[in-house]
């Protein structure tokens, strides 16, 4: 617990924390930011080559285990998309994103329709993959489709996986989980949509619902898992291998701008636009284009006013042992995979150096943002996955590309789509009606 005497040093520190505490949009520049030639970590870019090597072991199990994925022979991935209409639409009403506008689409991600798959599925992936090697029973040189057989679901049915949500990664552990024959929990917060736990419920899982935030369900899921000693328990706020699998969605876009001939250079810089919750997935596309682009790429954070965990840790110093509930907010949100009180202990610490700036975003904008691309583009996302749209105006109001000497004219700005395939459509047409209703009401 943090005292107010505690709280006010911090402030004083920083001043830009009373304005966080107050729930207001911020914008910050992140003062540590480093280059990548002076950073260290213990993730390199070959152990994310080896982790899509994983991740291609498995394709011949989801083209057998889910047909939608057969058209892509197993592969696992999403669009790149420019989407000039909406860019012209937040050029009228906000300030003139100069330079190219796309979306990453893991709104369309197959099977789970989020970018959580990239970790969570990844670290499920890993663990059945090691289960059925130490057994004898699979080789890497195997054929993967073998794991949907009645055998490696009888096997792997001894075991248990357990993990902490608050939406979208609790779908992808279990839907993973689930399909490889694992006796699967999830252990949800309050806030947690109905439809997703229903989602759940259906492919099998066990839910097991807390009353209060995320840290409750993630810290009695954490505690009941481990003292099962077949059971696997997967951690949102320390799991390098989460992270690890995050990585290679930086990887696969990288193909993607490569094949749509987008530059990325000192004369071209790229801005990507996350949504952020504990900060893992945002944290690994960060860490994963920084391999590959360098310096050249400029990555920003979007987060709740009333849960931004990365920025409250970063802003303090205190990382991962601080929450948002220690600075008096109420980490309520409408952007229910955004809502968490505490970052990744694992990713915040890299994102330290990493990512450029974070931005805070209030809920009733997100609905608007919602409405716009749906209205402009006929794409449809969930309302925490329309948060990095405000990024691109905002970091054109700092100070940022003047400091750092980029040439916005030549730039290209990626949103990170995070999540919308798997909203049914009664909650899709009331998420519409509700940006409809802000947009009407907009002075």
């Amino acid at each position: 617990m943090y005292s107010k005497s505690k709280i006010k040093s911090l402030v004083s520190a920083s001043p830009i924390l009373k304005d966080i505490m107050d729930a207001k949009p911020v914008s910050w520049l992140n003062p540590e930011l480093n280059s990548v030639a002076h950073t260290g970590f213990s993730i390199t870019l070959e152990d994310m080559k080896a982790a899509e090597r994983l991740w291609n072991r498995f394709a011949p199990f989801f083209e057998k285990g889910f047909p939608e994925t057969k058209a892509t022979n197993g592969i696992l991935e999403s669009p790149l998309r420019e989407i000039a209409a909406m860019q012209s639409l937040l050029n009228e009403t906000d300030e003139s994103i100069k330079g190219r506008l796309l979306l990453k689409c893991d709104n369309e991600l197959p099977v789970s329709g989020s970018i959580k798959a990239r970790g969570g599925f990844f670290e499920i992936m890993k663990y059945a993959e090691q289960l059925a090697m130490d057994a004898g029973l699979l080789d890497k040189e195997d054929d993967y489709s073998f794991l949907t057989s009645g055998e490696f679901n009888k096997f792997f049915g001894n075991y248990k996986i357990g993990v902490g949500s608050t939406g979208n990664l609790g779908l992808s552990i279990g839907i993973i989980s689930a399909a490889l024959g694992f006796q699967v929990t999830v252990y949800v917060s309050s806030d947690a949509k109905k439809w997703k736990k229903d989602l759940l419920r259906d492919k099998g899982v066990t839910v097991i619902e807390f009353d209060g935030d995320f840290s409750k369900a993630i810290t009695a899921g954490r505690e009941k898992t481990k003292a099962d000693p077949q059971a696997y328990f997967v951690d949102d706020e320390d799991s390098r291998n989460l992270f690890l699998g995050y990585t290679v969605g930086a990887l696969r876009i990288a193909r993607q701008i490569e094949e749509q001939n987008i530059k990325v250079d000192a004369s071209h810089p790229l801005f990507v636009y996350s949504p952020c919750g504990v900060g893992g997935s945002p944290g690994g596309t960060a860490f994963g284009l920084k391999q590959i682009y360098g310096d050249h790429v400029h990555c920003f954070y979007i987060e709740p006013t009333h849960c931004p965990a990365v920025l409250t840790g970063l802003v303090t110093g205190e990382m991962s042992d601080i929450s948002v509930q220690d600075i008096g907010l109420d980490n309520k949100t409408e952007a229910d995979g955004l809502a968490v009180g505490r970052p990744s202990h694992f990713a915040t610490k890299i994102s330290k150096q990493l990512v450029s700036g974070i931005f805070t975003v209030e809920d009733k904008r997100l609905f608007k943002l919602l409405a716009q691309l749906k209205d402009t583009e006929n794409i449809f996302l969930e309302p925490s996955a329309t948060a990095g749209f405000i990024g691109p105006p905002l970091m054109q109001k700092t100070e940022y590309a003047k400091k750092h000497k980029l040439p916005l004219h030549n730039a290209t700005h990626i949103v990170w789509a995070t999540g919308g395939l798997l909203v049914p459509e009664e909650q899709r047409q009331h998420y519409y009606k509700k940006g409809c209703e802000q947009l009407s009401t907009a002075p």
